[in-house]
């Protein structure tokens, strides 16, 4: 198995390199090796053809005088220079390429010192073998072939002519000469080497960073995607589908931890059906590594290793799924070829994980509070119904028995009968003024300022109650927001309707879209400031909880016989 790091395994740069090494393929076939010659195959051609042409007009008096020997000499170099014109030296840094190379040396050498050694007409062309060297394998090469052939042409040069000074001087001469050609070759192979070097180099890394350009561009497309539902079915649903885009697999699962058991729940899956459910103990090998380690792990041969989901899958790729310092569940991509999933996809993977489980993570806590808001919401209702209908329908229950009592007597019940259908009408009005308080709510189309005109409305005509709005309204706040101080000042508003025994109450409402203020107050009984009993019967537990929910402040303060004010402010976040 293999496990990545990539702040450990990929250096400085994103990417990946193949494991067998840049040139592992050229060590194995010489073909496949860069020719060391090819940049200076230019100049090499350029220089030959020169050389040659000044052998060929130098030997023209061995043509007039019918020389066969220069001749013979001057067909053989012309011909191996039109030769290698053609079909120029390749050096590849093997043993046939070291081999050409000295051929090409050792043949004008010969033709050197069979025409007349430094007098021959073929000298210069023995610069460009020198240049060769030079050019296929760097300075101390081309330094010791050039002293070797300037040995063995001086050496018997000096001995058949007697070694006198003249002879010594020009011996010299062209011993320098082949020696600055060589260095010359030497320092130019030097220089483009390193500039090959720095280009590989730039390719390189041109091709790491296109590498983390796409990694990043699909990793982008992931944080994108991923949270833009707090649903966690879409969630999962998204989660495959973006592994079905950015891996090739035959089989993927995703498991869940269900903490209620310590489980692991196939959520979903895309290939062969998995078993449901898996303890940790039961689950296989790679993925309780996965899970320890909290990085990507790589199976190369499952069969050989150890079985993964499927039975029938070769190699596998394995992740944990880390959200907020836990582990919310596992992902499992199958190939049924061995050794299918390769560095980039542990990388691309180990970018992958952490925004999907963020994103499952959201959801399902988000799934908790809406359960958690629904039960509170049927809190609310119950009590609405209870403190409003319920009591109404109560009092008709015993409006009923006593009209039956009354009746019993043989007393006239016409009269209970009209105001028992009063009462009747006037529940039915509780009833549908509930219902439409429930309905209500902020919307895009309608902000808090409506909603709070039309409910001080509804309040006015069925308790009597005087009511004012005072409205100051630059910007709205976030949608979330505005819904959450609705229900604040609607839960204010009839605390004050079914308790306070007011005549008046007073809302202000003041926004500019960065902060805003919410004021309910009355002139009713109020209430001690030391009586949180009776704060909690008030709903106000409630209304701090949703305050502190949006960021906002809730105050309430009372006064016996005076009234009670709430005050909820939300303040701009700071930078």
């Amino acid at each position: 198995m293999a496990i990545v790091d990539t702040e450990d395994a990929s250096g400085p740069e994103l990417g990946y390199t193949n494991p067998g090494g840049a040139d592992s393929s050229d060590r194995r076939d010489p073909t496949l090796r860069p020719d060391q010659v090819a940049p200076f195959r230019p100049a090499i051609l350029g220089i030959r053809g020169g050389t040659t042409a000044i052998a060929v007009a130098l030997s023209s008096p061995a043509f007039a005088t019918a020389d066969r020997w220069v001749v013979a000499w001057c067909g053989v170099i012309v011909a191996y220079n039109v030769f290698r014109i053609m079909r120029p030296v390749r050096y590849t840094d093997d043993t046939a390429s070291l081999a050409r190379v000295m051929v090409e040396v050792t043949l004008h050498v010969l033709a050197v010192a069979a025409t007349g050694y430094w007098a021959s007409p073929f000298v210069f062309a023995l610069i460009t073998a020198v240049m060769v060297a030079g050019f296929a394998r760097g300075f101390a090469f081309a330094v010791r072939v050039s002293v070797t052939a300037a040995l063995a042409i001086a050496l018997p040069f000096m001995l058949s002519n007697g070694r006198s000074v003249e002879d010594l001087r020009t011996s010299s001469q062209w011993t320098v000469e082949l020696l600055l050609v060589a260095l010359i070759a030497g320092y130019a192979r030097r220089v483009t080497g390193e500039a090959d070097r720095a280009h590989s180099l730039a390719l390189d890394r041109l091709g790491r960073l296109a590498d983390a350009n796409t990694l990043l561009y699909s990793l982008h497309r992931v944080a994108q995607s991923l949270p833009a539902s707090l649903d966690l079915e879409e969630v999962l649903d998204t989660t495959i589908g973006r592994l079905r885009d950015l891996f090739v697999f035959d089989g993927a699962t995703v498991l869940l931890f269900d903490e209620t058991d310590g489980t692991w729940v196939v959520a979903r899956w895309d290939g062969p059906r998995p078993a449901f459910v898996y303890r940790t103990d039961d689950l296989p090998a790679p993925l309780r590594e996965a899970l320890e380690v909290r990085h990507p792990v790589t199976v190369g041969e499952l069969l050989r290793e150890g079985s993964g989901i499927s039975a029938e899958m070769s190699s596998g790729l394995y992740a944990a799924l880390p959200a907020r310092e836990a582990t919310v569940g596992l992902v499992a991509l199958e190939h049924r070829d061995a050794r299918h999933f390769d560095l980039r996809d542990l990388e691309l993977l180990n970018g992958f994980v952490e925004p999907a489980a963020l994103a499952i993570d959201n959801a399902r806590w988000f799934a908790r509070l809406r359960t958690v808001g629904a039960d509170e919401e049927r809190t609310r209702i119950a009590r609405d119904l209870h403190d409003r209908i319920g009591q109404s329908l109560a009092y008709l229950a015993f409006e009923l028995d006593r009209i039956v009592k009354v009746n019993g007597k043989g007393q006239p019940v016409t009269e209970h009968l009209d105001r028992l259908r009063s009462d009747v009408r006037g529940v039915i009005g509780e009833v549908r003024d509930t219902l439409y308080d429930l309905r209500t709510d902020v919307t895009d189309s309608q902000d808090i300022g409506k909603t709070l005109e039309g409910f001080l409305d509804r309040v006015r005509t069925r308790s009597a109650i005087e009511t004012r709005l005072d409205l100051r309204v630059t910007g709205r706040l976030p949608l979330l927001q505005e819904r959450e101080l609705w229900r604040i000042a609607q839960e204010a508003v009839t605390n004050v309707e079914r308790h306070a025994k007011a005549d008046k109450v007073v809302v202000t409402w003041h926004s500019d879209g960065s902060r805003a203020l919410l004021l309910v107050a009355d002139d009713g009984i109020g209430f001690a400031n030391d009586r949180a009993g009776r704060l909690d019967s008030y709903g106000i537990v409630g209304m701090r909880e949703r305050a502190a929910s949006i960021g906002a402040t809730l105050d309430v303060h009372g006064t016996p016989d005076v009234g009670t004010t709430v005050r909820c402010e939300v303040h701009p976040i700071a930078p």
